[in-house]
This record gives structure tokens, C-alpha cells and sequence, in this order.
């Protein structure tokens, strides 16, 4: 039996596009199908991004009958087999909201997925390269890979759809930071609209619309939808926090106390590289901020 990527769900019907030897056969229509009743039955819901086994029906449309083994799922946005993250964030216009990036990145470090940095409008600060060479350097020694773009010149665009090739991937991040026409520099002719719609969070219509997986070409897909937008912590315990970044994982093992906070232990690791200054004072800032935030929130629920 053919097998296949749900590209889009809406309605009951999935629109499955083939795949032809492993890759997602992008030049061929989408079959609408519908799931086959035991789905529902056990409690199961084919999502957007699923490798599904269907079978074609009599009227040119087909039945899921199986959903095959999926590598990563996300809640919010409710999507599949998502091999990489991208977050984007501008330098200028608006300015780099370094609080928000670290939110964003416990939420991908905890769903455990792979995460691309893109730093947007890099036009708009061709006199201060410092702060844009600062922001790579730091998110670069913790581990992040980060790339440099500019929608206005094309600069990085490239080198961008080239790392998007070939898998499934989700943007995220910053409001009003160009994802639409950076997207549209990647992919001549998607003529997406700008006007910066598709990366607003919390609110507002864009967040109600269904995900549906874009083709940018060359087998990469990108899942068209807010991202996530609710960056609420709830489905995060306070004792994993410090999991989500990075560099306090192997500093947290070394601590004289099993289940540190890193907040006022004694001889606790995290705290010495701190001091030591092999932590940023900004991540360890913003994770003191994430934890009373955490803390509160448990109290309300």
C-alpha cells in the first residue's frame, strides 16, 4: 500500500501527498482522505506532518489506515515529525528581545527538537554589527547554530533554503520580524503576504487558522502556522527548567545538591561558572525570571 506525508487537515479529510522513495513527492497532487474509524475509536488523531499508509478508494480519494512511527509532535502548534525549529528574530525594527529567545528556546530544549536561530533585518543594522557578532557569538558557544539574514538584500537566504531542504521544519519567534518575506526570498513565486501576520502571539486570527505544511522545494516543508503561541510553561514542571538550558546540563551533575535550583545552593556549579563568567549574565537573569514566573503559575492552577 502507498505511503505518504499529511500535508494539510481540515475538516475530518486529510490531504495526503505521496512519497517516492522515502522523500515527499512534492510535483504530485495531495489525495484527500479520510481516517479509518478505529482512529477514533482508540483515541487517536492523524496529525499534520504524520508518514500515514492509505489506501485509494473508488472515487479517487483514499482512507489512512495507518499512522507510522512519528520522531517528534508537537502541542502547539499540533504538528509532526519536526526535525528543526527555526526561530526568527530581528536585529532592528523590532529591536532583539533577548527575553523572549530564551523563552522560546526552553520550549523547543523541553519538546526536544532541533533549533535553527535566524537573525532577521540585518540591512537595518549595517552600523552596529557589534550587537548582531555578540548575539551569534553567545548563542553559538552554548550550542545553537544561528545564521544572519537580510530579506532586503537576500543576504543568508540561500544558505537558509538549503538548511530547510529535505525536512520538515516550523517557524516561530518575534512578531513584525519579515517571516513572509523571507520566505518568499527563499522560494521565488510563493508570493506569500507580508504585513507581518503569521508570527503574532497569543491572540488574533492568525492564531485560529489550521497548520498546513508549505512546500519550499527540494523535499523541505514548513509548517504555515503562529508557532507557538502560548508560551505559558504549563506543560513544564519547575524542576525541568534548568534541563532547557544548555550549558547548566552538565554543570547541574556536579552540584553538591540533587535537584539544585541554581538559584542560592551552596556549591552549586551553575552559580561558580556564573561568577567565573562562563554563563551569561543574561540566560542565568532570564532563567531566575522563568522560575518565579513557573512558581506562580503553579500557585494559580
Amino acid at each position: 500500500m502507498p505511503e505518504g506525508v499529511i500535508t494539510k487537515a481540515l475538516s475530518g479529510y486529510y490531504y495526503v501527498k505521496p512519497l517516492r522513495e522515502g522523500a515527499i513527492a512534492s510535483e504530485e497532487t495531495a489525495v484527500t482522505c479520510r481516517g479509518r474509524g478505529v482512529f477514533k475509536n482508540r483515541g487517536i488523531t492523524p496529525l499534520v506532518g504524520d508518514r500515514v499508509v492509505y489506501v485509494l478508494t473508488e472515487n479517487g480519494e483514499g482512507t489512512v489506515t495507518e499512522i507510522l512511527p512519528r520522531i517528534s509532535e508537537l502541542i502547539r502548534p499540533t504538528v509532526a515529525n519536526v526535525s528543526l525549529a527555526v526561530l526568527l528574530f530581528s536585529v532592528r525594527e523590532p529591536d532583539m528581545n533577548l527575553n523572549l529567545l530564551d523563552k522560546f528556546l526552553v520550549h523547543i530544549e523541553h519538546s526536544g527538537i532541533e533549533t535553527l536561530i535566524v537573525l532577521t533585518k540585518q540591512d537595518l543594522a549595517e552600523n552596529d554589527q557589534e550587537t548582531t557578532n555578540q548575539v551569534k557569538e553567545l548563542y553559538e558557544r552554548i550550542g545553537y547554530e544561528v545564521m544572519v539574514t537580510s530579506s532586503l538584500t537576500g543576504s543568508g537566504s540561500e544558505d537558509l533554503r538549503k538548511r530547510l531542504s529535505g525536512i520538515i521544519s516550523v517557524f516561530s519567534g518575534q512578531s513584525g520580524v519579515g517571516k513572509s518575506t523571507l520566505l518568499n526570498r527563499i522560494v521565488p513565486g510563493l508570493l506569500l503576504e507580508t504585513g507581518e501576520i503569521s508570527l503574532r502571539l497569543g491572540r488574533g486570527r492568525h492564531t485560529t487558522r489550521h497548520v498546513e505544511l508549505m512546500d519550499i522545494g527540494e523535499g523541505g516543508f514548513v509548517a504555515d502556522t503562529p508557532g507557538f503561541s502560548q508560551l505559558d510553561f504549563l506543560e513544564l514542571e519547575v524542576d525541568e527548567l534548568s534541563a532547557c538550558f544548555r550549558e547548566f546540563v552538565p554543570l547541574a551533575e556536579q552540584c553538591k545538591f540533587r535537584g539544585c535550583s541554581h538559584l542560592h545552593e551552596p556549591d552549586c556549579r551553575v552559580i561558580e561558572a556564573l561568577e567565573a563568567g562562563n554563563i551569561a549574565q543574561s540566560r542565568y537573569e532570564h532563567y531566575k525570571l522563568f522560575y518565579q514566573e513557573m512558581k506562580d503559575k503553579k500557585r494559580r492552577y
